[in-house]
């Protein structure tokens, strides 16, 4: 049985490549606000005003104070996001996002790669040994089914909801503040804010602005007052 650790995390896209480790950084921000800027000076043409740090007045008299977050759409980026399939249902909610989600109908678990599967944290030891058992039954389960002739399409119908999948997540910034005011407050699902508060953190880290207002751990209801 393989247990790993959920994460999120914004890569460099298109650079990057599996295994590189390529994580997106604040100079990715940076371009990705004065490419915003850029488009945003379009309606006045005022495109030769643009200089290395303008992006900073436009984005906060523009966007944060005008409330003009539409020219925020220009500007994409992709998080790889490694969690358990009941928190995937969740995020796929988000419809305007695009995705690209690891196949339990086309990879063979016993062949390609084995299962990784997510404990969820606070369990007593006697649940935690419980769940364990449990988790080791499907996996011999899924291994007797294709061992039988099945295909891992049928086979994977074993698997519980904490078996890990892998998600590829593109949207623009807009969207990302979105789904992060309804993400990371006081009643989201505990296995979803395991990965989705680091992830603020890093867009607040690496997007200057935008991000800066959202706080974890919120009621939602009082995040839904922010301009989004």
């Amino acid at each position: 049985m393989k247990i790993i650790t959920p994460y999120a995390k914004i890569i460099a896209s298109p650079y990057y490549k599996e295994g590189d480790d390529k994580l997106f950084n604040i100079q990715d921000g940076i371009k990705l606000l004065r490419h915003i800027e850029w488009c945003g000076r379009i309606s006045h043409r005022s495109e030769e005003q643009q200089t290395e740090d303008s992006w900073r007045r436009i984005i906060q008299n523009i966007v944060l104070e005008h409330g003009d977050w539409s020219i925020v759409e220009h500007a994409v980026v992709t998080v790889e996001a490694y969690v358990d399939r009941g928190i995937t249902h969740e995020w796929v909610r988000h419809r305007l996002f695009s995705y690209t989600q690891e196949s339990t109908r086309f990879v063979n678990y016993q062949k390609k790669i084995p299962p990784s599967f997510i404990r969820p944290d606070g369990m007593s030891e006697e649940s935690t040994n419980v769940w364990n058992t449990l988790i080791d039954n499907c996996e011999k389960i899924y291994q007797y089914l294709l061992n039988t002739g099945h295909t891992p399409q049928i086979a994977r119908s074993v698997f519980p909801n904490a078996l890990a999948s892998k998600l590829i997540i593109t949207g623009n910034l807009r969207n990302w503040r979105h789904f992060l005011i309804m993400r990371t407050t006081k009643e989201t699902h505990p296995q979803m804010k395991e990965v989705t508060i680091p992830l603020l953190t890093k867009f607040k880290q690496c997007i200057p602005l935008l991000y800066d207002d959202l706080e974890p751990n919120v009621r939602q209801i009082d995040n839904l007052r922010k301009p989004r």
